[in-house]
């Protein structure tokens, strides 16, 4: 039986997934405890052109915490949501789950920029770009 990664044992034939769901949580088992990486990085990663495509498929995923969703954040460094919630008791346990992990935000955005896992494109740059704020006045 196929299964993610030898960390993860389920077989995938007992679980019902997408092809997209297999490619998106197989592309979390790459990220690195005590690391995050952005929706937009790991759409960009898989080739996908929808950041919000990926998001709905973490929303889904039966295997968290194994199949690790909670270490995928915001473009602008903030925590972004969790089990299809931004408040509340999810978005308490993703904090959690990252703090136990060493990775903090302060002031609702990541402490430490260089805990973002670019899935060895060197997007990392890009990432922390998006976190600096725009002036957007004329």
């Amino acid at each position: 039986m196929q299964a993610l990664s030898a960390k993860v044992s389920v077989p995938l034939l007992q679980i019902a997934l997408t092809p997209f769901q297999r490619r998106v949580y197989r592309a979390l088992l790459k990220i690195p405890r005590g690391k995050v990486t952005t929706y937009r990085l790991l759409a960009a990663h898989l080739g996908c052109g929808s950041y919000r495509a990926v998001g709905q498929a973490l929303r889904r995923n039966p295997l968290a915490p194994l199949v690790p969703c909670h270490r995928v954040i915001s473009s602008d460094l903030s925590p972004g949501g969790f089990q299809g919630r931004t408040d509340g008791r999810a978005a308490t346990r993703k904090l959690m789950l990252l703090k136990a992990e060493g990775v903090r935000f302060v002031g609702g955005r990541l402490e430490d920029p260089s805990r973002v896992f670019d899935f060895g494109a060197g997007c990392v740059k890009a990432a922390s770009r998006a976190a600096t704020p725009v002036n957007t006045s004329s």
